[in-house]
């Protein structure tokens, strides 16, 4: 499995951003995609997520109301929508897929996903 994230970049703070994920090697509309983020010296966190049917999603409360999740499983890609950018969204952001169905606590978590791409830097200036 690939996951090949784009997209990332410099903006300033109220920006916007669009990151997109593409999957190869995978039934991609399988199971839920799902967006991490990490800050230099700070721990990974999750940031969004979306069910196979794409009905179904879960943010983080420091992005929710600002970020959109989609996913357009005929092309195999998720992406993040990223608007009124902040200054502390600076990060690399990650986007995973998960190895099963996840109930939708489980889909905040990092264990849940065993497919990584390599991350793309978001830097918000202000």
């Amino acid at each position: 499995v690939q996951l090949q994230a784009s997209g990332g970049g410099l903006v300033q703070a109220g920006g916007s951003l669009r990151l997109s994920c593409a999957a190869s090697g995978h039934t991609f509309s399988t199971y839920t995609m799902g967006w991490f983020r990490q800050a230099p010296g700070k721990e990974r966190e999750f940031v969004a997520a979306v069910r196979r049917s794409g009905g179904d999603t879960s943010y983080a409360a420091t992005v929710k109301g600002r970020f959109i999740i989609s996913r357009d499983n005929s092309k195999s890609t998720v992406y993040l929508q990223m608007n009124s950018l902040k200054p502390e969204d600076t990060a690399n952001y990650y986007c995973a897929l998960a190895g099963s169905r996840l109930i939708i606590s489980a889909m905040r978590s990092s264990d849940g996903y065993p497919y990584w791409g390599q991350g793309t830097q978001v830097t918000v200036s202000s």
